[in-house]
């Protein structure tokens, strides 16, 4: 089997082009590329030089931080913002340290679990998208001037690529369609893009699950599977800073290849960065009664133990070590003697415990979604180099006669290469709805319904004469279907107005329901399990001309307006819009919508 590259098709386009992705991570991030020549099969390229790490050779990612100063004006970024004279410089100042800033675009209904500590303040005078947008203008810039100093003619190559570049943002499998209406915004804020229709249609999206797929498929991690394609599924693990990202997938076709999700995608906070504000707090603890208890020394202690002992960490039976200081660093009640901090194993297990029992529930979840058909988990991104969380998968998951692997090439930026990919190859023919979506309509009052009695008080009446609920649930697509890139979800709707000039600022409110399989009768506003997703918008008022006055209850004039929702799910982004035209409703085969 080749690997996708050697079966990638050229590029169709006319002129050349370019496609940056780039993975904002929560602890570190990084960029990949392709320059897009016509008649020529694109290759991904990495930025492996940025400001401040240009004596590591090859990296390839960069500490997500950014420092401003008391204005709220940009200091410092990446690299360069952890070096030893930036942080003097910004102790000097009082400059803000801007960290995790990711985890401040999450959805509402993702809780976090940061052990009683909270996300720094944001800088003065900005907002979560700002700070965003100053990272993606900060990764740009770097992105800019690499390609420039590393390509032949490089400037030539930027000048007749810059106006039409494209873009793929990576984000967690949880984030949703709100969360990429706030990065699209950071991408136009920090200069991505202009802030016009044909600006933000160059941003694409892509789940950080389905970036890390493409990349097993492009570093041929997936060659066994490609070979013996016998319908059995597996699981792209992406362990990063922040999220765990879980998606199932099954192998459908070869010639050309084929993969379906075959489960609805998973989003836990069981990332790396939790293990350290476990830590965090747990030292804290230890050390309250020693001098080395301050809060300066446990910043310093945490960020040793994030450099060492988190990442060397593989067996909790041995006694553990976190070097902090000089030999003269000692205070024996505490377990410090030589510079170092004592450390059962037991400990230090207990520190990663949440964030294992979170992946192992998250991917049994998954398992058990696949009817059993996953057999294989792949373990990619920064956090699976842990030999602790590896070998405890692998323990763990053997009972469900799953095998975990873990790929000898380099993942950690698996994201931003795989986004590329994506882009390039579009491997995924079908993905798994995750959630349930509807709209609101009226449902008409049945005074033998206890439920509908106990609702009386909201009921009104139709200008056409019938009694009606509000809050009641339609659902347009359900949870855990198997949605195509070419499947559109649509539903008539007919509603009925006494002012056709409300037709011009027509709205429809799409909501998300995550409560389970079983279609809920109403919508319950003030509960977590019901979100709105997003509102759709139409002008509706070319339906004014055809539209037949009637007489209603009181004589009253209105009319009937006939439209259809459609929801797009099959491609990474959620689409939703009104489609209207001039037939009449024919009750009941339509659904009387709340307008």
């Amino acid at each position: 089997m080749k690997p996708a590259s050697g079966t990638r098709k050229p590029y169709i386009g006319n002129t050349r082009s370019l496609v940056l992705a780039l993975d904002v991570g929560t602890t570190f991030s990084g960029v990949s590329y392709a320059i897009l020549e016509p008649g020529e099969v694109p290759k991904i390229h990495g930025v492996t030089r940025f400001p401040g790490q240009e004596h590591v050779a090859g990296n390839s990612k960069i500490p997500s931080i950014m420092y401003y100063d008391q204005n709220g004006e940009l200091k410092a970024a990446g690299a360069e913002a952890e070096s030893a004279s930036t942080a003097a410089l910004a102790e000097d100042e009082g400059w803000m340290k801007a960290e995790l800033f990711k985890l401040r675009l999450r959805p509402k209904t993702m809780k976090l679990k940061m052990n009683g500590m909270r996300l720094a303040p944001l800088p003065h005078g900005k907002t979560a998208v700002d700070v965003f947008g100053d990272f993606l203008s900060y990764l740009f810039r770097c992105t800019r001037s690499f390609i420039i100093d590393t390509h032949a003619n490089g400037h030539a190559l930027w000048r007749a690529v810059e106006h039409d570049i494209q873009f793929v943002l990576s984000h967690p499998n949880g984030w949703e369609g709100a969360q990429q209406s706030k990065m699209r915004r950071a991408a136009a804020y920090g200069g991505l893009i202009p802030d016009t229709d044909e600006g933000r249609a160059r941003i694409r999206f892509v789940t950080e699950g389905e970036a890390s797929l493409h990349a097993c498929v492009l570093n041929g991690l997936a060659a066994d599977v490609l070979q013996n394609p016998s319908g059995h599924g597996f699981i792209v693990a992406d362990a990063g800073g922040g999220t765990l990202d879980i998606s199932s997938y099954a192998i459908r076709g070869t010639s050309p290849l084929v993969i379906e999700e075959i489960a609805p995608p998973d989003c836990v906070f069981a990332g790396s960065v939790f293990v350290s504000r476990r830590a965090r707090a747990f030292l804290g603890e230890k050390l309250k009664n020693s001098k080395y208890g301050t809060s300066d020394s446990l910043d310093h202690i945490t960020k040793r133990f994030d450099e060492t002992t988190k990442r060397l960490f593989r067996d909790s039976k041995e006694l553990q070590f976190v070097p902090f200081g000089s030999p003269l660093d000692k205070d024996l009640t505490v377990g410090i003697r030589g510079g170092q901090l004592k450390l059962t194993g037991a400990e230090v297990a207990a520190l990663f415990e949440p964030s294992i029992e979170s992946a192992v529930l998250s991917i049994k979840s998954q398992i058990d979604s696949s009817g059993g058909a996953v057999k294989s988990v792949w373990l990619v991104g920064g956090f699976a180099a842990s030999p602790w969380l590896f070998s405890q998968l692998q323990e763990r998951l053997s009972r469900y006669r799953v095998t975990v692997s873990r790929p000898d090439t380099q993942t950690s930026k698996a994201v931003a290469d795989g986004a590329i990919g994506f882009y390039c190859d579009h491997h995924v023919s079908a993905r798994v709805s995750k959630f349930m979506y509807g709209v609101e309509y009226l449902r008409e009052f049945d005074p033998k319904d206890e439920e509908h009695n106990a609702r009386k008080h909201r009921l009104f009446e139709m200008p056409s004469g019938p009694r009606l609920l509000p809050d009641a649930f339609d659902c347009i697509l359900a949870r855990g279907v198997k949605v195509k890139e070419s499947n559109v979800f649509s539903r008539k709707y007919c509603t009925e107005v006494t002012n056709l000039s409300t037709l011009s600022v027509f709205e429809v409110e799409i909501w998300c329901y995550r409560g389970g399989d079983t279609i809920p009768k109403w919508i319950h506003r003030s509960s977590e399990v019901f979100s709105t997703l997003c509102y759709v918008r139409a002008d509706l008022s070319p339906l004014a001309g055809s539209a037949t006055a009637k007489s209603g209850r009181g004589g009253k004039t209105y009319w009937t307006i006939v439209f259809s929702i459609e929801i797009h799910f099959g491609l990474t982004e959620f689409k939703a819009r009104i489609k209207w035209n001039d037939n009449v409703c024919h009750a009941p085969s339509c659904v009387l919508f709340l307008s």
